[in-house]
């Protein structure tokens, strides 16, 4: 499996050790690196490959930067970090003041996770949660939240049950914290 990534802020990269089974060895995924989307040259690939993925939050999410509503929506200074192989999107989080629970005392938020399906199965959503958690501590917040429908997947990052709130669209959340 890949090494952890290294904390480090906008762009961070690393390499895939080669692999090695009986006489035989090759390399995995040789280059992957994480970019935070408002400091990269290349918004609008981005955010077409974003649309393109099979789940409804991640077009919303793409329809919202193309929109230039990504900050009215989810609050100023929010990030999106993505988990690139190459020019391949593999995985990405935001990291926002607001996410689709209206609780103000609640914040920063994870928000909009996912990986491709061809890359599931790898623990790359918990490379790039990570990252994302480790910058919301370099901003002074000791913790995390997250919004779910999902039941025993963000436990195994190390996220505490809250409870069940109400989200925004009136559908039952399940609320994280780490």
């Amino acid at each position: 499996p890949p090494r952890r990534l290294p904390s480090v802020y906008a762009r961070t990269e690393y390499r895939m050790a080669q692999v090695h089974v009986g006489k035989k060895s090759f390399s995995r995924r040789p280059f992957m690196q994480i970019i935070e989307y408002f400091e990269d040259g290349k918004k609008e690939c981005w955010i077409e490959k974003i649309g393109s993925c099979d789940w409804g939050a991640a077009k919303y999410l793409a329809v919202l930067l193309k929109d230039g509503r990504f900050e009215t929506v989810l609050g100023t200074g929010g990030k999106l970090f993505l988990l690139c192989d190459g020019d391949k999107l593999v995985s990405f989080v935001t990291l926002t003041h607001q996410d689709c629970i209206d609780d103000i005392r609640l914040f920063p938020w994870l928000g909009f996770v996912f990986t491709a399906p061809e890359y599931r199965g790898h623990r790359y959503s918990e490379q790039i949660i990570s990252h994302a958690c480790e910058e919301a501590r370099r901003q002074g917040h000791e913790k995390v939240y997250l919004a779910t429908d999902h039941i025993g997947f963000y436990e195994k990052y190390g996220f505490v049950y809250i409870g069940n709130r109400p989200d925004t669209g009136g559908e039952d959340s399940r609320i994280y914290f780490k």
